[in-house]
């Protein structure tokens, strides 16, 4: 059984003050437990090399997916599948993602559960909260696995240099700009993505900020905010499959502006595959010998207990825990039916003395960079909290 540390919470007028408006749930609770949960050397250097390589093995199974035209095994609509191509042939850059594992801190192996690849949350409580929690209680702020901030700082420059020269920004850089759009009246994803603007300003970029229906998106000359200036790069938290199902011209149009380079775009469409849970089915098809990887198809599993989730889905919903026999133990509605289920074996979660499971999540940017936990039921829904960490 895990058991965690009592801390004095950060307060929520500094948390207001730096922009972490969502610390508290609609039931009063605090979404951001004052509690850090103990995790050795050894165990944060597993989740380390468990999201580098996996990372790895995500490039192939992509590489294999275009190869092979499966697109519409992962649920991807037809009108992304050339501008995947033209952001993958580009070598388009992967500013970040976030990998979701079991195990990992209760004595089992680490299990991949899915790469959170395009529009990962939870990153202001990773690089920020988390951290400020050792500092306000006077802890040593380094013992934590948490250098997301500089990582993805450092992944912006490489967005030019497109290599691990990051010495050849200067001489690279002349003056790229980049657009940073979220959705209108959703704070947690416009602080998000407040955040990374911040990340990129320190990394040396010109930026802006403007919500989604404000920017605008002319092909031949690129994509423009509200007061019709040009930028390098466009930064939109909106997930791409539902950018697809929203907005199909606009689709289009990206697709001419990536054609033409007038605009690159981040995360780029590429991480559509990686996003989609099917992958997971390709993976275990070319990896099945690996230690991360669960048994997953796109029908269910004979005679084992496993999951079902649709490909595209947040927040647990339309998931359901299925027994050996395929009979449902636990389930959750939602809206994401419509899309296509994969059925993965399953892998319990870690848990403590009153039944709470923990997931891990491990943000990478370039190399496996941030560890967070949400805790809750066992199947994790928009009522988990966010539990950090310590190092013992």
């Amino acid at each position: 059984m895990l058991t965690t540390q009592q801390i004095e919470p950060v307060s929520e007028a500094l948390m207001e003050e730096i922009g972490f408006t969502w610390h508290t749930d609609p039931d009063g609770s605090a979404y951001v437990a004052p509690e850090l949960l103990p995790v050795s050397e050894q165990e944060a250097e597993a989740y380390y090399a468990a999201a580098n390589e996996l990372y790895d093995m995500f490039a192939e199974a992509g590489q294999h997916i275009i190869d092979n035209d499966l697109f519409e095994e992962l649920g991807i609509p037809e009108s992304m599948i050339q501008l995947i191509k033209l952001s993958w042939d580009d070598d388009d850059w992967h500013l970040y993602g976030r990998f979701d594992f079991a195990g990992g801190i209760d004595g089992k192996p680490i299990k991949l559960l899915e790469f959170n690849a395009d529009t990962p949350t939870s990153l202001f409580e990773t690089c920020i909260i988390q951290w400020a929690l050792l500092k306000s209680n006077g802890m040593d702020e380094e013992a934590q696995f948490n250098n997301a901030y500089e990582m993805i700082r450092d992944n912006f420059r490489r967005l030019i240099t497109n290599d691990d020269g990051l010495e050849k920004f200067d001489e690279y850089y002349n003056g790229e700009r980049i657009l940073f759009s979220s959705v209108r009246d959703l704070p947690e994803d416009e602080q998000t993505t407040r955040l990374l603007q911040r990340i990129a300003i320190d990394a040396g970029y010109s930026t802006d900020f403007c919500y989604i229906d404000e920017a605008g998106f002319l092909p031949d000359e690129g994509v423009f905010n509200k007061d019709q200036e040009l930028t390098n790069f466009w930064f939109k938290l909106w997930p791409w499959e539902d950018m697809a199902a929203d907005e199909p011209e606009l689709i289009d149009l990206l697709t001419e502006t990536a054609r033409k380079r007038t605009s690159v775009f981040i995360n780029p469409a590429y991480t559509l595959m990686f996003q989609s849970k099917g992958i997971l089915k390709v993976l275990y098809d070319l990896f099945p010998d690996s230690p991360y990887l669960l048994a997953t198809d796109y029908q269910p599993l004979e005679g084992v207990k496993q999951v079902s989730k649709p490909v595209f889905g947040r927040e647990g919903a339309n998931v359901a825990i299925l027994d050996q026999q395929g009979g449902v133990e636990e389930s959750t509605d939602g809206p994401y039916d419509v899309h296509p289920m994969v059925y993965q074996e399953y892998a319990e979660l870690a848990s403590d003395s009153e039944g709470r499971a923990y997931q891990a999540g491990v943000f990478f940017a370039w190399e496996a960079c941030g560890l967070g936990f949400r805790r809750g039921p066992k199947i994790l829904n928009d009522t988990a909290t966010f539990v950090p960490h310590v190092i013992r």
